[in-house]
């Protein structure tokens, strides 16, 4: 079954860690320059590849006691927050161009891209440690999916003109308040646990 309050945290805080990424940008250049919707569905094939591999390691996870899980999540969520706070603007690297416009061609370039980019990353990271904290396979694969997804659109379609409204910065504060305040609640549950 499915807990719709874990799904919409991790699509949460999966949303909000993603948006100051590289790879939203990276959405964003292949947008501009191939039909959106090759590019989405290269995008979200190598998102899904990514959230299946976390979930199953979070999962390994849930097989240790629960106070050496709370304890690991918390410290991984805090060192999360610190790279998004420590992380400095890197300028874009050019997008290699595919031959041509087919299907095959821009939807595999964007699986491609993201799926080298995202490998070990941070959200990639947090969606194994939620998965490991929450014990709920489903609820946090899909929140984290679907969190990866909004933001791929989000930067494929009008990445744009978000960022002309939010600046990237208060959007990278946000994650990573979300992600101390993770941090913080599960040492405290493996303290008094």
């Amino acid at each position: 079954m499915i807990s719709f309050s874990v799904m919409a945290l991790v699509f949460g805080v999966v949303f909000l860690a993603e948006l100051p990424d590289k790879t939203a940008l990276a959405g964003l250049v292949l947008g501009t320059r191939y039909r959106a919707s090759y590019v989405f569905v290269g995008v979200a094939a190598a998102f899904a590849v990514h959230v299946a591999l976390a979930v199953a390691a979070g999962s390994v996870l849930t097989l240790l006691p629960q106070q050496i899980v709370h304890a690991v999540t918390g410290v991984l969520f805090l060192g999360g927050a610190a790279v998004l706070l420590m992380k400095k603007d890197e300028d874009e690297d050019e997008v290699r161009k595919p031959a041509n416009q087919s299907f095959w061609k821009v939807s595999g370039a964007g699986f491609m891209l993201i799926l080298v980019a995202e490998f070990g990353d941070l959200t990639q990271i947090m969606t194994a440690n939620l998965a490991a904290r929450y014990d709920d396979p489903l609820s946090v694969g899909l929140g984290a999916v679907l969190g990866l997804w909004a933001v791929a659109g989000l930067g494929i379609v009008g990445g744009k003109a978000l960022m002309k409204r939010v600046p990237l910065s208060l959007i990278t504060k946000v994650a990573a308040v979300l992600m101390t305040g993770l941090g913080v609640w599960s040492l405290y549950e493996a303290v008094a646990g």
